[in-house]
């Protein structure tokens, strides 16, 4: 049996308009990115076991800021640090042109140039799994991604999905995860993926 990493605390940090005002890159950071209502802040709630840690908005695009949380693993009594970073969404968002510029460029400048960041967290809905915008994004990190990152695709609203829907979702996207943030079903797959990602692999219980 293996052990599995566990979250014991999760706590805001700071938010920033763009990479130069961004925390310094003191931890590892696995960065969430996705449409504006795919559930980003439901997802980050979902792994932190914190209701209210993440804002979600009923306007989607709300959010324009990149989100610094601090989270604590715990594997076995070990403590480990991770910071997850929730990115503003794209696709929907009601912004002037002139903001979205600026907006999109302090996202480009992040995605691609900050150093801390070890895992990409693509989370798509499972209710629209060829949505262009998602493949678009998943080619374009896929240009630069460095040997030292990962990037795992993670559907989200899976309950809205029957049996056979949820099998071929499965066998089209091989290696993502389905997340149910109402059922908490694929959180310990994500939890496991992210303390690999970052720690390397857990060693099993003897």
């Amino acid at each position: 049996m293996s052990l599995q990493p566990r979250v014991v605390n999760a706590m805001f940090v700071k938010s920033a308009q763009s990479i130069r005002d961004s925390l310094e890159e003191s931890m590892s950071e696995v960065v969430f990115l996705g449409r504006s209502n795919v559930g980003k802040s439901s997802t980050i709630n979902t792994l932190t076991h914190r209701k209210n840690l993440a804002k979600s908005s009923s306007t989607p695009g709300k959010t324009q800021l990149i989100n610094f949380f601090d989270v604590e693993y715990r594997l076995g009594d070990e403590p480990y640090g991770v910071r997850y970073v929730d990115l503003p969404g794209f696709g929907y968002a009601r912004v002037s042109k002139s903001l979205k510029e600026v907006w999109q460029k302090n996202l480009v400048e992040y995605i691609e140039e900050r150093v801390a960041i070890r895992l990409f967290i693509h989370l798509r809905d499972a209710r629209h799994p060829h949505a262009a915008i998602d493949d678009d994004v998943a080619g374009y990190i896929g240009e630069f991604i460095r040997p030292d990152q990962r990037y795992l695709t993670v559907f989200t609203k899976i309950d809205k999905l029957n049996q056979k829907e949820r099998a071929a979702l499965k066998r089209e996207f091989p290696g993502s995860i389905t997340l149910s943030n109402l059922k908490k079903s694929g959180e310990e797959r994500v939890h496991r993926e992210i303390f690999e990602t970052i720690f390397g692999a857990i060693e099993e219980e003897t």
